[in-house]
């Protein structure tokens, strides 16, 4: 299914309801049994702050569309925290698990959102305006924090999620909160995840920031596509350089400046991510888990697993 929608600063869910059929329940938007199940709920605090939390799964494929069209003078920086917290429904078919990330950009990109079949959508976004931003976070002097509080349009930037950001997520699910009382306790935790997002920010390297053109960013995208679609294969760096039609210091440039890490060692965390899942919901032996992902040698399969996942393939597999 395709959905075409224009977002003038409200946000999707109502058009997404719209077409999906969902039903309306107060604040909740529930997905119908016969596209799938679970909810989308959030809150809006006017034009500074708002938060949509998705739970979720669906039978078909779902493409969404978006073209953005802000108030003038608006400009809106979205924080995406992808599978920050489990799913609490009982599906009965066996669920794809959504990839854990956070993705920070600026609204007034567009931009096309793929949500696949039978994966489990656990996430929050958050919106937050240019001035309520700097009000929080304007006198950190951190030139990683400089460069999301300064960002032009086509700003675009991804980083993993902390512990403390999953607990405080958490918080967020079936509290038992005075209906009186939810606005302002769901606005809190919206402030507490953004002080946990800036306490991972600065922790990142400081790697100076250039303006990206859309047709850049894309490509850039495109290769992380290909990295973790072939989980097995090492990336070429002059071939991914030549595909994206930019020079290889170009690529290794955008490539950090989005991710935090350079395309070779994205690569293999993504790998190791790869084979803790292929592990735990898979149940694969070691042997298959390494053999599957282009390991010829067992003994430097579990050196790199325990280096990105911090314990032994075979300890993790039985824990």
């Amino acid at each position: 299914m395709k959905i075409s929608i224009i977002d003038k600063g409200a946000g999707i869910t109502q058009e997404f309801a719209r077409a999906t059929g969902a039903t309306v329940k107060g604040r909740f938007i529930y997905i119908p049994k016969s596209k799938g199940a679970g909810y989308i709920t959030g809150f809006s605090w006017g034009r500074e702050l708002r938060m949509m939390i998705r739970n979720y799964h669906l039978k078909e494929d779902v493409y969404i569309e978006r073209t953005n069209e802000l108030a003038e003078g608006q400009k809106d920086m979205v924080f995406l925290l992808s599978g920050i917290f489990p799913s609490v429904i009982q599906p009965d078919v066996q669920l794809s698990s959504e990839q854990t990330n956070m993705l920070i950009c600026r609204h007034a990109v567009s931009s096309i959102l793929a949500m696949p079949s039978n994966t489990m959508f656990g996430s929050i976004t958050i919106a937050i305006s240019n001035q309520y931003l700097h009000q929080l976070f304007g006198k950190i002097d951190h030139p990683v924090v400089a460069s999301v509080l300064e960002a032009k349009d086509n700003f675009v930037l991804e980083a993993g999620l902390s512990p403390a950001m999953i607990h405080a997520a958490a918080d967020m699910l079936g509290q038992p909160v005075p209906e009186a009382l939810e606005s302002q306790y769901y606005k809190l935790k919206c402030e507490e995840l953004l002080y946990h997002i800036f306490a991972i920010l600065m922790q990142r390297d400081a790697i100076p920031a250039s303006s990206m053109h859309i047709d850049d960013i894309k490509a850039i995208y495109a290769i992380k596509a290909q990295l973790q679609s072939h989980p097995d294969e090492p990336p070429n760096i002059a071939s991914l350089a030549r595909e994206a039609g930019m020079s290889e210091p170009k690529l290794r440039k955008l490539f950090r400046q989005t991710f935090g890490k350079g395309v070779f060692e994205y690569y293999q965390f993504g790998r190791m991510q790869e084979a803790a899942r292929l592990l735990k919901e898979k149940g694969l032996t070691v042997s298959e888990v390494g053999y599957q992902l282009g390991f010829t040698n067992l003994s430097h399969f579990s050196r790199v697993f325990e280096r990105y996942i911090g314990i032994k393939p075979k300890k993790y597999s039985s824990t």
